[in-house]
């Protein structure tokens, strides 16, 4: 149907001030001005259409796995009253087989454990204020998961190698439970916001990896939303021969590592000790 007259007339009335104003307009600096060619959108293009998807997850990373801390509690769910150390003697205990077991890959942590003192709270500066041998660093301690409470971020070197373990830490209905575990070659550990990133060496030259692990609130637990390669400088002429990737037998709760040699974390500047 077409429109009525009044409607005709109040568009014509309103197409003549347009152009009037454009007209007005040029050569001012408020004027139009082309952009130029606006480039033809292109979709993403799928290959091998035929093939069916894959049923199962292409890499085990350890997502949404979670794991409670057996006997380690604090007052009034107060994480800043927990003590990093009981936090990586309760892991060992839990994991034998990782670290104290025969055939244990990082039994060298379980050893230098005696050199970390007995029972001090990391708020108070034991657990990486002991001795020189103590694996465990220093704790951390920022509300990752949103409820108005801090968390803590914990990590102890992973001896004989140069592996770090990262591992985060909320109370939920009167339990410590682990929500975050990570083994690996670690640069660096910051906390931006609700997320953990840590970065890696790459076995490319001028490249690191890094993964991002972010708070979720249907898993409860940190999920890994991104993991990329990023070029940070330096040659990007490729190493002259590739590193390989051990394999290891980890625990359930830890996810698999890129390399055997790392520089232990440093947290950034925007992140609170305790």
């Amino acid at each position: 149907m077409s429109p009525s007259r009044p409607a005709r007339a109040a568009a014509g009335a309103v197409a003549a001030v347009a152009a009037v104003l454009l007209l007005g307009g040029c050569g001012d600096s408020g004027g139009l001005v082309n952009a130029g060619t606006t480039p033809t959108a292109s979709g993403p293009t799928r290959l091998w259409p035929g093939e069916p998807p894959a049923s199962s997850p292409a890499y085990d990373y350890g997502e949404a796995e979670t794991e409670v801390v057996r006997g380690v509690k604090a007052p009034g769910e107060d994480i800043h009253e927990v003590d990093p150390l009981a936090v990586v003697r309760a892991e060992i205990a839990a994991h034998p087989e990782v670290y104290s077991g025969s055939g244990a890959i990082y039994e060298g942590t379980t050893a230098r454990m005696a050199d970390c003192g007995q029972g001090d709270n990391g708020e108070k500066g034991g657990a990486d204020a002991g001795r020189a041998g103590c694996p465990v660093l220093k704790a951390y301690y920022r509300d990752l998961t949103g409820d108005g409470r801090d968390d803590m971020v914990l990590g102890f070197r992973l001896l004989p190698g140069n592996q770090t373990a990262v591992r985060m830490y909320t109370f939920q209905a009167d339990r410590l439970v682990q929500v975050l575990a990570s083994d690996d070659a670690v640069l660096a550990v910051e906390l931006a916001g609700r997320t953990v990133i840590i970065r890696s060496p790459a076995g490319i030259v001028g490249y690191e990896y890094r993964t991002q692990w972010t708070w979720d609130e249907d898993q409860l637990a940190m999920l890994l939303t991104r993991d990329e390669i990023l070029r940070v400088g330096g040659s990007a002429k490729p190493s002259r021969s590739p590193s390989a990737t051990p394999s290891l037998s980890v625990p359930p709760s830890v996810s698999p590592s890129r390399s055997s040699s790392s520089v232990p974390p440093s947290a950034s500047s925007s992140v609170r000790p305790g």
